[in-house]
């Protein structure tokens, strides 16, 4: 309707008379702008198959992604210190409990603050990104974590930003350079140094577990650049849509397989409000941000921030103390972080 109403004023309101001269330069103009134009069906409105989501279309500055980037950093620094927050405040042998009080409450809260639901295919985008990121995350992480000791966990899990390279080639269409795979294997390197200890033992069904739930998250990570978000969706909603969707599918198996304790202490209660509130709703939203803004390679390595939290938490919390090898994995950690936040040019769609 704003196109017919535009060419309806144009034909009705005259306009002022103008010099010959600047109508014959106008003219000509428009002549030579309509041979040289491209094709209709090459609007450069379009957006870019690989990345057809994106909502800015020109790349940030260097200062707005870095930006971007410490925002989308809290996340992955929050969760760092999910565990001595479980150990230290939550009642014990309750993972699937602590998960589904993680997501889904966190998530109702967002859908009353926003008061917005998803339509037509969101639904289940929704649900599959609720999933991959909390229903199916959240348990494989805790079985992990208390099969394998945390230097194996981290470990494992530190090789995200390799998955997602992987997985961009074949959603994104995007291929990793040389400096992201050097970044990823350095990474995976200095998360090995900062966290693994010589008598560390290993649990075949927890690597699988851990392996399992990386993946997952590295193609949670893919498909949120691939699909973006709806028009007129707060990143709040979207985050709400998922929490909640991966709670609905957690919390029935939590209380079946572990019920609730007894009682919850002020401890408890302080340990899950700060893991939902905090660790969970605040610490996605900021992730998916950094998802929509930022190169999904790029994002990817601050995940690494985890690992090097979940260490100093140790260290300050819990009286640890580094080694010599410890300090050398941080440096290759924050090297690596850095490696992988290099912008390059844009990538370009192929058909």
């Amino acid at each position: 309707m704003s196109d017919t109403r535009i060419k309806s004023t144009s034909i009705t309101t005259p306009r002022p008379m103008r010099p010959k001269q600047a109508s014959t330069v106008e003219h000509s103009m428009e002549q030579s702008a309509e041979k040289n134009s491209p094709a209709p069906t090459a609007q450069p409105s379009a957006r870019p198959a690989a990345d057809p989501t994106a909502r800015p279309t020109a790349r940030p500055s260097a200062k707005a992604a870095a930006g971007f980037a410490a925002l989308a950093a809290i996340g992955p620094a929050t969760w760092g210190t999910t565990y001595v927050t479980t150990t230290e405040l939550l009642p014990p042998d309750r993972p699937l409990l602590a998960a589904a009080l993680r997501a889904l409450p966190a998530g109702l809260i967002l859908l009353a603050l926003t008061r917005r639901l998803p339509s037509g295919d969101w639904w289940w985008k929704a649900a599959v990104l609720g999933i991959l990121n909390f229903g199916a995350f959240f348990p494989l992480l805790f079985f992990g974590a208390y099969h394998l000791p945390g230097g194996v966990a981290s470990t494992i899990s530190a090789v995200m930003p390799l998955l997602v390279a992987g997985f961009g080639i074949g959603v994104l269409k995007v291929r990793p350079t040389r400096r992201t795979l050097l970044a990823g294997l350095v990474g995976v390197a200095g998360v090995a140094l900062l966290v693994l200890r010589g008598s560390a033992t290993v649990n075949l069904a927890g690597i699988v577990a851990m392996l399992t739930a990386t993946t997952l998250m590295a193609l949670a990570v893919v498909l949120s650049k691939r699909w973006g978000r709806p028009e007129g969706t707060s990143l709040l909603a979207l985050t709400g849509w998922q929490l909640t969707a991966g709670g609905l599918v957690l919390a029935p198996i939590a209380l079946t397989a572990e019920g609730l304790p007894g009682h919850f202490t002020g401890a408890n209660i302080a340990g899950y409000t700060y893991l939902g509130i905090i660790g969970t709703a605040l610490a996605y939203a900021l992730w998916f941000r950094g998802i929509e803004r930022l190169p999904a390679s790029s994002v990817s390595f601050l995940g690494l921030a985890n690992p090097v939290v979940a260490t100093l938490a140790g260290l300050v919390i819990l009286g640890q103390t580094l080694t010599v090898w410890q300090v050398a994995g941080l440096v290759l950690v924050l090297g690596s972080v850095a490696l992988g936040q290099s912008r390059s040019k844009a990538p370009r769609a192929r058909a």
